[in-house]
């Protein structure tokens, strides 16, 4: 059995940007390390037979080359404290830059983007049903539009929002929903502002919080990618999953980022976490557009739903990028692989509760 390797109870106040802010604790601590170094990974929990497992579908590995994007999968079981590999997806076809979700007994994997040897890269329309009782995969409908790189967010234990994104020459602004009960994709009301990929959010309630993302601009032939600063708050019709009122919002602390990890928290209030990522965008290496290296920012914060406000929540202790999102057993919140300061690819495991 796997040790528990660190424990590090790194506490920060937050620091409020509003008197009416509850006080709020967050606590880091570092548990089994994946077997095998992931990053841009697909990630979720789920609960079998009464234990908390954590997952982690597709990603890159070490190498960091076209031949290292990787169908990888693996699940850890959070009271043995034990990664096991499972059965990757059924076409073993390596992705990068898919998203996962959790819902009602299942887990579904949304997209990503294959990679070939002539660097050529190609959104993919997948989507496959996972169950975590018996490492079973069924492919069910595939998206409306093949998109890498999206935020996935789920609401009412049914919809699925897969919300901007990449298309294999372009980032689109649709909003897809796709119902796990009918296995049915809709459109919802398309985000607002630039079209963006890379960028991070979560939700509490019918209520979403995203943030930043990279855009392109193209001007005659020549194409670049730029960071978008802003964020943007949305609201669910619970009358109509596929009416969203988008608002824009006050931007968060510090630089707008790159592939950060976030996630809706419910208690000791309720807010979007946002923590990791970069300021200097970069395709899947590691190197920016820019040609200079990538470095993870530490800075973690949330924005409050109740008050309106970014509150700021103190630092990672081993900051990474290359984030697809957050597990959820529980109180506990895991990132899974990622990649570091060095623009290594990570087996770090973190968990963080708040209090």
């Amino acid at each position: 059995m796997n040790k528990l390797i660190a424990f590090m109870a790194l506490v920060f106040m937050v620091t409020a940007c509003s008197d009416t802010a509850p006080e709020v604790k967050i606590q880091w601590t570092e548990v089994t390390e994946l077997p095998q170094a992931i990053s841009n990974n697909a990630v979720a929990a789920a609960t079998v037979d009464g234990d908390q497992f954590l997952y982690t579908f597709m990603g890159l590995q070490r190498g960091k080359s076209f031949r290292d994007v990787s169908s990888y999968a693996a699940s850890y079981n959070v009271s043995s404290e034990v990664w096991k590999q499972i059965p990757s997806v059924p076409d073993s076809v390596g992705r990068l830059a898919s998203t996962a979700e959790y819902v009602n007994g299942y887990i579904y994997i949304f997209g990503g983007y294959t990679v070939a040897e002539d660097g050529s890269e190609k959104s993919t329309p997948e989507v496959w049903k996972f169950d975590p009782n018996t490492n079973a995969y069924e492919q069910v409908d595939d998206m409306l539009v093949s998109v890498d790189d999206a935020v996935s967010l789920v609401y009412n234990d049914r919809y699925i929002y897969l919300v901007s994104g990449w298309n294999d020459t372009n980032s689109v602004s649709n909003v897809q929903v796709y119902d796990t009960v009918d296995d049915a994709w809709e459109t919802a009301t398309p985000y607002p502002g630039p079209a963006v990929f890379g960028h991070s959010g979560g939700i509490v309630g019918n209520t979403m919080i995203l943030s930043d993302g990279v855009e392109l601009q193209q001007e005659g032939d020549e194409r670049s990618f730029i960071m978008s600063a802003g964020s943007v708050k949305g609201v669910i019709n619970p009358e109509d999953p596929t009416d969203i009122t988008w608002n824009r919002i006050q931007q968060h602390p510090g630089a707008a980022r790159y592939r950060m990890a976030a996630v809706g928290i419910e208690s000791p209030a309720p807010m979007v976490v946002f923590m990791g990522g970069t300021d200097n965008p970069y395709n899947y290496n590691g190197i920016g557009y820019n040609s200079r290296p990538s470095s993870p920012l530490a800075g973690v914060f949330g924005y409050n739903i109740n008050s309106g406000e970014w509150v700021e929540l103190g630092e990672m202790p081993s900051p990474v990028m290359d984030l697809r999102g957050v597990a959820k057993t529980g109180d506990a919140y895991y990132l899974i692989g990622g990649m570091d300061a060095e623009q290594r690819v990570s087996n770090k495991v973190q968990k963080f509760t708040l209090q």
